[in-house]
């Protein structure tokens, strides 16, 4: 079954009401659910959203239906390694592995005193 069928039968709405929400006819809703016409990118953005779901769900790519929300540490970070070079990267990977090791020791001992 096509995806955004299946999430709008899911979420208990009618071609009708997707349309009205998209703001498109209810005959492309259905050209949509029958592989006959490919949503645009800004459709596809406001179904990810109206379905709370990532593109790759909605085109069948993905099962993974979404992705845990980022908060703004993990958004600068992914910013910041795209800039670097390679060298730079095993190093802050390296760097990344030291302190999960570090804290993954600490929880180990705040264990073991716990005890």
């Amino acid at each position: 079954m096509n995806r955004i069928k299946q999430l709008r039968k899911e979420f208990g709405f009618t071609q009708q009401d997707l349309a009205n929400k998209l703001n498109c006819s209810k005959s492309i809703i259905g050209l949509y659910e029958n592989e006959l016409r490919k949503p645009s990118m800004e459709i596809l953005l406001k179904l990810s959203r109206i379905f709370d779901c990532n593109i790759d769900y909605l085109l069948g790519v993905s099962n993974v239906r979404s992705i845990p929300d980022l908060d703004d540490l993990d958004i600068a970070f992914s910013n910041g390694i795209k800039g670097l070079n390679e060298e730079n990267r095993e190093t802050l990977k390296n760097i990344m592995k030291g302190l999960l090791l570090k804290q993954h020791m600490e929880e180990q001992n705040n264990t073991n005193e716990d005890k």
